[in-house]
């Protein structure tokens, strides 16, 4: 597939895989904000991996959907070789952008791209949060659907619903913070979970702030006001993971500060949320390199947070 003749935000340059290391040379730009959930659905014939970004910066928003090209073949990493992208800028000049529908192939298969972001709320977040519809349909039925505007989604496909719905592997957000605090919100279970505010607060005696007084380097997770996490000398616990309690759910909280203690100039630590289950072994740390492991290879949702320390 060629790409779209129009330019896009610099998150999201031409040609650029959004399965890539995060700590690309987009998401280093100071104020973008980079938001990347990744789904498993059945499309084009196999069990596929469907990623959809947005990301946000002070010039424009930018849209991608990216469709697994290769049928998985046991090994999740293997599945994610190839992939078709749909690339869009949203400009407040450009309006013909903000609703459109791309045709693309999949293993020789169609697979439609229809998107209507006009009436888009976005409320200060890369994503919107109502009035619009992000749909991927193939084989006459949308496999995975975005969105509150449900009924105008399948006129436009002329598609019907999906026999099995699409599942929410894993959710990567890149969030900026000053003054050592970062803040979300997140849902920790697919269906019927509530929205949860989650605050990072980090002290050092180099940033100049302090929590309790204390000006050893330390580190608090809230979760909707509440401290979840407290860590203390920081400088030797730089990696850790820990399990906690959210509406009476269990969710591993996973850590690496390791740049934000040792690496000069604009760093980023890393946060992993991960719902645990009986059925799930929490046992084993993760790192940044597991994380397209996970959502190939999970049947769980994880929340990968990239926390840019700017000061």
């Amino acid at each position: 597939m060629q790409d779209p003749p129009f330019p896009f935000p610099s998150c999201f340059a031409a040609g650029e895989r959004l399965s890539e290391d995060p700590t690309t040379a987009g998401a280093k730009s100071a104020g973008q904000s980079v938001v990347t959930s990744v789904y498993r659905t059945k499309i084009a014939g196999h069990c596929r991996l469907i990623t959809v970004s947005w990301c946000k910066n002070v010039l424009a928003r930018g849209l991608s959907v990216s469709v697994d090209d290769e049928a998985p073949s046991g090994s999740g990493a293997a599945a994610l070789g190839r992939a078709i992208s749909l690339k869009v800028e949203m400009r407040p000049w450009h309006f013909w952008r903000k609703h459109g529908a791309r045709r693309f192939q999949v293993d020789g298969r169609a697979v439609d791209v229809a998107w209507d972001l006009r009436s888009a709320k976005f409320g200060g977040e890369p994503e919107p949060q109502s009035g619009f519809y992000v749909a991927v349909a193939g084989d006459r039925e949308v496999a995975l659907l975005l969105g509150d505007g449900k009924r105008e989604a399948y006129r436009k496909t002329g598609c019907r619903p999906a026999s099995i719905d699409a599942a929410l592997l894993s959710r990567e957000e890149h969030v900026f913070g000053r003054a050592g605090r970062f803040a979300t919100r997140a849902r920790f279970q697919e269906k019927g979970g509530r929205p949860h505010e989650v605050a990072i607060e980090y002290s050092s005696s180099s940033s100049g702030c302090s929590i309790g007084g204390n000006i050893d380097p330390e580190m608090v997770i809230k979760i909707d006001g509440a401290v979840a996490v407290h860590v203390k000398h920081l400088q030797w616990k730089f990696r850790g993971n820990e399990c906690i309690t959210v509406s009476r759910a269990r969710v591993e909280v996973y850590w690496d500060v390791h740049d934000w203690l040792f690496s000069p100039g604009l760093s980023h630590a890393m946060f992993i949320f991960k719902p645990i289950s009986l059925l799930t072994s929490s046992s084993m740390p993760l790192s940044s390199s597991d994380h397209h492991n996970i959502a190939a290879g999970s049947s769980g949702f994880s929340l990968f947070l990239y926390a840019w320390k700017l000061d």
